[in-house]
């Protein structure tokens, strides 16, 4: 299995025989809209940078509401959080998707504007990779990165959501949250190998490059 970053917090999960594409994008965040044909696409919330599900190439299951969904050999499950620290009276619902896939936990967090409270960790956890929205303004910033990052205890996190040469919103660089970890390792691609050897890591987190 591997995971390709396209930018921002759009994600392909891939494995022999199913792409599942997170949270797509249109050009006007910056980055190159994704040239792929996907199984499944899951939407966090219904923002333009998040839903551009329309670009998207392949006659895909789209998922985009709380709750459990089973296709083929994944459990996909939505877990209801908001876009905002005032319970989405600013920016309205998020929803967490975790995705139960060939042995492996893969928790993509979406814009997540709060620290998850104890019983959505519960729900959330045990995770083997967490792609964690870290540039703040429209989600959780650094700091609170790193709490729930703490809170949620994955194998590897993957930091998504932050400012780039690319990206035109006013958000931090991946850098002011790695300063607050103690085990990061640049990857230098935007593709990351997934086998079980990650299960060996605790909180290790890996910057990928578009």
């Amino acid at each position: 299995m591997k995971i390709t970053w396209f930018g921002h917090a759009c994600f392909l999960i891939e494995t022999s025989d199913l792409r599942i594409l997170t949270d797509p994008f249109d050009s006007s965040v910056g980055y190159k809209v994704p040239n792929v044909i996907a199984d499944i696409v899951t939407e966090s919330h219904q923002h333009f940078d998040h839903n551009a599900h329309r670009l998207i190439k392949g006659k895909f299951e789209l998922v985009k509401d709380p709750g459990p969904h089973q296709f083929k050999n994944v459990k996909i499950t939505g877990i209801k959080t908001f876009h905002d620290s005032e319970s989405g009276a600013k920016r309205g619902q998020n929803i967490v998707f975790v995705f139960e896939i060939e042995g492996f936990r893969i928790v993509h967090l979406g814009d997540l504007g709060h620290l998850p409270s104890s019983a959505q960790v519960e729900q959330i956890k045990p995770a083997d990779i967490l792609l964690l929205p870290v540039g703040g303004t429209f989600t959780i910033g650094p700091s609170e990165a790193k709490k729930v990052l703490d809170q949620i205890v994955p194998h590897v996190a993957i930091p998504m959501h932050f400012r780039t040469k690319y990206i035109r919103f006013d958000i931090a660089p991946v850098e002011e949250f790695t300063k607050l970890c103690e085990n990061v390792k640049y990857i230098g691609s935007n593709i990351l190998e997934i086998d079980e050897q990650i299960k060996k890591q605790d909180r290790l987190v890996c910057v990928l490059s578009v």
